[in-house]
């Protein structure tokens, strides 16, 4: 299951982050970029970690964003295995959460 570092958490609540989140969700009009449905996860194309957690050419580039659904990051993250659970769900900060 992916985890976030917790400095990888800390960048996830930034202000910073939020901004750059909205900002995106909004230019992409709330949809998957990969099938249209409703978005839900702004997901790096270029996944972030302890090397450019703190490169905002990285983190906070638009270029570098991806409006998706849960169940199309669900593929990228997770090799095409769809959840087997219904009871749980990812936050928009990427934490497991009850639904």
């Amino acid at each position: 299951m992916l985890q976030h570092t917790a400095e990888a958490k800390r960048f996830y609540k930034s202000k910073a982050w939020r901004k750059c989140r909205d900002a995106y969700f909004m230019s992409r009009y709330g949809l998957c970029e990969r099938c249209q449905q409703p978005g839900l996860i702004v997901h790096h194309k270029v996944y972030i970690d302890a090397q450019n957690i703190n490169d905002a050419t990285v983190t906070l580039n638009h270029d570098n964003l991806e409006l998706v659904c849960q169940p199309c990051h669900n593929r990228e993250h997770f090799g095409g295995v769809e959840a087997v659970r219904d009871d749980v769900m990812f936050d928009s900060n990427g934490d497991l959460i009850k639904r």
